[in-house]
């Protein structure tokens, strides 16, 4: 379904924006939608997860991805663009996306410039599927208020890999390993890792 933001759709956009934070709370067709996007490596196995709730705040559909090889703000803002693509392919016409991506919230709401082409591709499309809104809004939630988009975005990285659905990662805690830390990246010697596998870092006694 295309949106594209013509020049009268980008004042009106800008318009609403002018809006209270309260403005088209009471509609009954608002849709809210937790978002999550990952990439373990980053990038790395990417996916996004979506919760989405009606009005009334029943869970109404849960959507996810697996991205493939991607980073961490390309899987947030896919996770967003399918969040937007829901509710107008449903024929809502308002939305409150909630997103633990601070980056993400903040080039959205134009507080921050979207400098990666990459990026800038993607913030295209969100805006034009804004644009098909009637009311919008997107707010910065700490991750432990988005556990539900966090785990629907680890699962689609789960089916991704092959890995069993809530599998954790592979450790290396089982063994002692030699680092060094340049410019703020460990970088340790004589090993390496295969994509998802965590290590815990411990400072060396001095």
């Amino acid at each position: 379904m295309p949106f594209r933001l013509t020049p009268d759709r980008r004042a009106a956009r800008m318009e609403r924006d002018l809006f209270t934070a309260h403005e088209g709370e009471g509609k009954p067709d608002m849709l809210t939608a937790n978002i999550d996007g990952g990439a373990r490596g980053n990038p790395g196995p990417a996916g996004y997860g979506v919760l989405i709730r009606d009005a009334k705040g029943e869970k109404i559909a849960e959507l996810g991805e697996y991205l493939g090889h991607q980073t961490n703000n390309f899987a947030e803002y896919s996770g967003l663009l399918a969040a937007l693509r829901y509710a107008l392919e449903h024929g809502h016409s308002a939305m409150r996306v909630i997103s633990d991506s601070e980056l993400l919230v903040k080039q959205i709401k134009g507080q921050y410039k979207v400098k990666s082409p990459g990026l800038r591709e993607l913030y295209d499309a969100a805006q034009d599927l804004i644009s098909g809104l009637e009311y919008f809004r997107i707010e910065h939630a700490l991750r432990e208020k988005n556990r539900d988009a966090d785990r629907l975005a680890n699962q689609a990285m789960d089916r991704g890999m092959g890995r069993a659905i809530g599998a954790q990662p592979p450790t290396a805690e089982s063994k002692e390993l030699r680092g060094i830390v340049r410019d703020g990246v460990v970088e340790f010697l004589g090993e390496k890792f295969s994509e998802g596998v965590m290590v815990k870092i411990k400072r060396a006694r001095e």
